[in-house]
């Protein structure tokens, strides 16, 4: 038997994180965690922008790995926050 109990969800902030950072306008990271309309939205504005609209990613994934895994849970896991 395990003693080490499994948290009830699995942050995913270092994998939205990094792929924030190097892949930021495919919006992979939006994906990941289930924010389809954002994730649409963000690759047209880096279509309309030339990738400019990357920025966009790089800010939220560096965002992302500065929060604790609790903290990211609670904001973008069970909450929706959508952006930023």
């Amino acid at each position: 038997m395990n003693d080490m109990q499994q948290p009830a969800e699995d942050s995913k902030r270092i994998l939205c994180g990094v792929l924030g950072i190097l892949l930021g306008s495919l919006a992979i990271h939006k994906f990941i965690l289930g924010y389809t309309k954002e994730g649409i939205i963000q690759i047209i504005i880096s279509v309309v922008t030339c990738g400019l609209g990357g920025l966009i990613g790089l800010i939220e994934g560096i965002i992302y790995l500065t929060k604790s895994d609790a903290d990211f849970i609670n904001t973008y896991q069970r909450n929706k926050k959508g952006w930023f």
